[in-house]
């Protein structure tokens, strides 16, 4: 959000840039006009006037009329009032000619009759293009300001989107796959096209299948088995993980919250691990609850504070995700045991 500070900047710029603006309309008016016009003051006042009308007239389009109507899909109304706006600027400048500027310069115009002019509707649409030039200038130059910034928010997004994807795939595990595959591929290993097959899953799914708020609950399942099977690879036999899982009905998770817990313990239950590694998954789904618990060994040697702290920041990152996507419909209990580390997630399900 902008500090008041900015907005004022912001404002400042945009006064100073239609100040220049007008100021180039009304000097480009005088000077077309110049050769026209022995009496100099009269060519001044004229355009000033019309100038200040022609200012009114854009600002309550642009600021009122296009807000209010055009943006709210009132096509119709909006044209109509846009009409009217018009006639209403053209009677003003018409009667400013007719009681004070013609009156004022009897030498330069010849007298006319008010209701005449302003019931002459010929005249009326003849001056609609000079009247309202101006403001499709300024709809135009605001137009390709809008569009600037939302091309600059649509960056933005995908920078903020690429960063949580780097937080969602641990860089490591992604970095160990491809050694993993290129160690395969130099002993061209039946099991190359398998670890390709199942990292490009990962990838798909991630880059195009998360973008919903909601996912289907066996597509994540199927990524946590693609997840589980190249880090097999990886550890080989010093690793044992076993994945129950049972689904009564199809249902829907946020994407990449139940991943998020086995990426975790992996990192801190089984890289440090010099034995033995132990996991254990299970997942199951009834009519009213998504219960997840994961179970994995600790170290041995890695002292308990150690431990808890190097799980902080991602468990935090986690807990927040679910705050805001199962605010009141979820629990989440996080237990550290004397060999091992203990997750209970239960998730009332959402099926949007």
């Amino acid at each position: 959000m902008y500090s008041p500070q900015i907005l004022k900047r912001i404002s400042n710029k945009k006064l100073f840039t239609h100040g220049v603006f007008w100021l180039i309309m009304y000097t480009y008016y005088v000077g077309s006009n110049w050769a026209f016009y022995e009496n100099k003051m009269a060519l001044f006042e004229k355009y000033f006037i019309k100038t200040n009308l022609q200012i009114l007239l854009s600002y309550a389009i642009i600021y009122i009329l296009i807000p209010h109507l055009l943006n709210k899909s009132r096509k119709i109304i909006f044209i109509l009032s846009g009409l009217i706006s018009i006639y209403i600027i053209y009677v003003l400048y018409t009667a400013y000619r007719f009681y004070i500027f013609d009156p004022k310069y009897p030498d330069i115009y010849r007298k006319f009759d008010l209701y005449e002019r302003i019931t002459d509707f010929n005249l009326y649409f003849n001056e609609i293009t000079w009247f309202i030039f101006p403001t499709i200038i300024l709809v135009a130059l605001q137009y390709y300001n809008d569009q600037k910034e939302v091309l600059s928010l649509r960056e933005q997004k995908k920078t903020t989107e690429l960063n949580l994807l780097k937080n969602q795939l641990n860089p490591h595990f992604l970095f160990n796959t491809l050694n993993n595959l290129y160690t395969l591929a130099l002993k061209k290993s039946d099991k190359t096209p398998e670890v390709i097959g199942k990292l490009s899953a990962i990838l798909d799914y991630m880059l195009y299948h998360c973008n919903d708020k909601f996912v289907a609950l066996s597509d994540e399942i199927s990524l946590i088995n693609n997840y589980i099977e190249l880090e097999k690879i990886r550890y080989g036999r010093r690793l044992e993980i076993t994945f129950d899982y049972k689904i009564s009905k199809e249902t829907k998770i946020a994407p990449l919250i139940l991943l998020s817990f086995v990426e975790n313990a992996f990192k801190h239950g089984v890289k440090e691990e010099i034995n033995l590694a132990e996991i254990k998954i299970n997942l199951y789904t009834n009519e009213n609850e998504i219960l997840f618990r994961l179970e994995n060994s600790i170290p041995f040697h890695k002292q308990k504070n150690e431990f808890k702290n190097s799980n902080s920041i991602g468990l935090r990152n986690i807990k927040k995700q679910l705050n805001i996507l199962y605010p009141n419909s979820h629990a989440l209990e996080i237990s550290e045991r004397s060999n091992n580390y203990l997750v209970t997630l239960k998730m009332i399900p959402n099926d949007p």
